[in-house]
């Protein structure tokens, strides 16, 4: 290839990178780029504690002390670690402030004073943060916005954990976790192990059949401890009394105070993304920073993106460099989207941390199968199709029926999916469905890629007439929860991977 293609390549990769965030897209800007001090108490906002009663109760001096302690810790942590500091002081802002709303609506003594008990909690860990960055080993106090993790060395190269989760949000939006685990090095930089169960749990467990739990793995990210939850065979169900959710336990934790004995050893290196770590201008880019599995998931798609375009030809790259860009529009959206998710209407507000980097996960994982497995001498429709928004798994029988299933999505929108299942069979080398209708599923190929439904963008748009209403007599929806959605779709050709899930349906 000539230089000259080589630097128009770079200059079209280049191109790909999501544009930071501004003023348009807050749902997707990094928290770190959020206002650190507290604004609880105000007497002109409606939304803050009044002044006499922030004055009265001691809140004020509260705030001043965590705001004067985050100031001082702030300076004390590595550029690329105070990002994250800064989001967990973001979210943690956002916890209180949500929970002082019950403090202002309700006269209860009790409620003020485990409002002030939060608040000297956060102010003493912070406190004792500044003398913890340096830390080299596993061995000591971690905390994070929603509570902390003390880990003690144990036999054999093991750590025990002990973990203490509290969150209020005020009303009935708060969960407690206390567990413990013990990790051990699952052979490569992570040390993984499950949650132990309590007295009550392990009686119930016997009793019944056994199914594998959430793992809780633990691993150094630089000056941080990261811990993240992987669900086990019923999600992120733990059966533990004394743990109402696990949610928010996958967290970047920061050291408090120094070691309680001789520092152990920990591989502290900071997995680094593709990005600069120091200046994340999305909440997904400062979740790659956080954690290592994500930062290198993150170059593996960049070697597998530089790898692959090059052996495309130009129809194939064009449409797969579009649907990159959406991709990379969808990944910037994954970690809000699932931090705060909208439908969960009742706790909304609430940070569902492991949720949201599960899917993150996920989602990079589904792209690096498509882009390292990109099958462009596929011939014919039989296989695994893939795109930003659409998945699609093509069988042809025995007989020369074609029998085809998937699911498009719209990114964090359950009612925009459409889902695909067609049978039909090849004549004159183009797919006929089985189907009568003016507007039939079609399924065709355009060199590497495939085209799902052309002619859908057309007729989705003459399912209404010009006064909004439904238009009858219109061809049948294909995707039926949105009459205006279009099933059109251009994918991919994927080698089979465990990493691509052609039928999940959940949410993305």
């Amino acid at each position: 290839m000539s230089v000259l293609r080589l630097a128009t390549l770079a200059i079209a990769l280049t191109a790909l990178a999501p544009a930071a965030a501004n003023a348009s897209d807050d749902f997707i800007r990094a928290a770190s780029r959020a206002p650190t001090p507290i604004r609880l108490c105000d007497e002109t906002d409606a939304d803050r504690i009044k002044t006499a009663l922030c004055r009265e109760a001691g809140y004020d001096k509260l705030v001043a002390r965590i705001d004067r302690a985050f100031d001082t810790a702030l300076p004390k942590a590595p550029a690329n670690i105070r990002p994250l500091l800064k989001r967990d002081q973001a979210w943690f802002n956002e916890m209180i402030l949500d929970a002082a709303d019950l403090v202002v609506e309700m006269d209860d003594a009790d409620l003020r004073a485990g409002f002030a008990e939060t608040l000297q909690s956060r102010a003493a860990a912070l406190e004792s943060m500044a003398d913890g960055f340096g830390r080299t080993g596993f061995a000591g106090r971690w905390t994070s916005a929603f509570g902390g993790i003390v880990v003690t060395p144990a036999e054999s190269g093991a750590y025990r954990l002990a973990v203490n989760i509290r969150v209020n949000y005020g009303s009935n939006r708060h969960a407690e976790c206390t567990v413990g685990a013990l990790v051990k090095s699952d052979g490569g930089a992570w040390l993984a192990g499950s949650l132990l169960p309590d007295e009550a749990a392990a009686k119930a467990a016997t009793a019944s059949e056994p199914k594998k739990p959430p793992t809780i793995k633990m691993r150094r990210q630089g000056d941080t401890l990261r811990v993240a939850i992987i669900p086990g065979d019923e999600g992120w169900t733990n059966d533990l009394p004394s743990c109402e959710s696990i949610e928010q336990i996958t967290a970047s934790y920061f050291p408090i105070g120094k070691p309680d004995a001789a520092p152990d050893k920990a591989d502290t290196a900071f997995v680094t993304p593709t990005f600069d770590c120091a200046r994340p201008d999305t909440a997904t880019k400062e979740e790659i920073c956080a954690d290592p599995d994500l930062a290198d998931n993150d170059q593996r798609l960049d070697r597998a993106w530089k790898a692959l375009l090059p052996r495309l030809d130009d129809v194939t790259k064009r449409a797969l460099m579009e649907d990159q860009r959406n991709w990379l529009r969808t990944q910037a959206a994954q970690f809000p989207q699932f931090l705060h998710p909208a439908w969960e209407k009742q706790t909304s507000q609430m940070h569902f941390t492991t949720d949201a980097r599960d899917h993150v996960n996920g989602l990079q994982r589904e792209r690096i199968a498509l882009l390292e497995g990109f099958d462009d001498r596929r011939t014919g429709l039989a296989g695994i199709w893939l795109a930003y928004n659409a998945v699609i798994k093509i069988a042809a029988d025995a007989d020369g029926t074609i029998t085809a299933k998937g699911w498009k999505w719209e990114q964090g929108d359950w009612k925009a999916g459409c889902d695909y299942e067609t049978t039909g069979k090849i004549v004159n080398g183009v797919f006929r469905s089985s189907e009568q209708r003016n507007n039939p599923d079609t399924l065709e190929r355009d060199h590497a890629t495939l085209i799902v439904n052309r002619l859908d963008d057309v007729f989705a748009k003459k399912r209404w007439k010009k006064d909004g209403s439904e238009d009858d007599k219109a061809d049948q929806a294909k995707c039926q929860r949105n009459l205006s959605n279009s099933s059109t779709a251009r994918l991919f050709p994927a080698r089979p991977s465990p990493d691509i899930d052609n039928l999940r349906g959940s949410i993305r």
